[in-house]
């Protein structure tokens, strides 16, 4: 593990990945024990969103959507063509995704992920085959996109991958930090 401090820049690399037909696999069953629930959310607030980006992406840099002002940020969460996913247990958020059909015929995850508290509890594959599947369910979606980078957790691109997503390309990007961070994995 490596610190990057607040306000160096750091260099990393980003995967984009696709799916050009649906998997194979069916609706997956909780987790033995889990009692959540997974709620699709009916024109969510800016702060909702953010307190799900937060709370998910504090840990491996997510502060993007954060230049973001809270009118254009509710615009797009509020668009008929994207969906907002949260998923619940012992009454608080530990996850939720996000899939965006604004391009005609591609769903693309715009954003998955678990908050720290509930990593582990074996939630993350089931969260994961939940929202591909959600994304193929709507009619004339033809492939689904997602990206990841290695700011990300050091298990996402595998476990995309395992899911049935294929690399396209990958770039190496740079970025300030606006906090610290701990590289989980090497960034280049």
């Amino acid at each position: 593990m490596t610190l990057y401090k607040a306000g160096e820049t750091v260099e990393y690399r980003v995967t984009w990945l696709e799916m050009t037909r649906r998997p194979g696999y069916g609706w997956p069953s909780l987790p033995v024990g889990r009692d959540v629930i997974l709620t699709h959310a009916d024109t969510p607030p800016a702060w909702w969103f953010l307190a799900l980006y937060n709370a998910v992406g504090r840990d491996y840099a997510w502060t993007d959507k954060h230049a973001m002002d809270d009118a254009a940020i509710a615009d797009w969460i509020q668009h008929a063509d994207v969906s907002l996913y949260t998923l619940m247990g012992k009454g608080w958020p530990q996850g939720f995704f996000m899939l965006d059909w604004r391009e005609t015929g591609t769903c693309d995850l715009a954003y998955f992920g678990l908050v720290p508290e509930a990593v582990g509890m074996g939630l993350g594959s089931w969260l994961l085959k939940t929202a591909i599947l959600t994304g193929w369910e709507r009619a004339g979606t033809t492939r689904m996109t997602v990206n990841t980078c290695t700011l990300d957790h050091p298990r996402a691109l595998a476990q995309y991958q395992r899911m049935g997503f294929s690399p396209l390309k990958t770039e190496v990007h740079s970025r300030t930090l606006a906090q610290d961070f701990t590289a989980k994995q090497p960034l280049t």
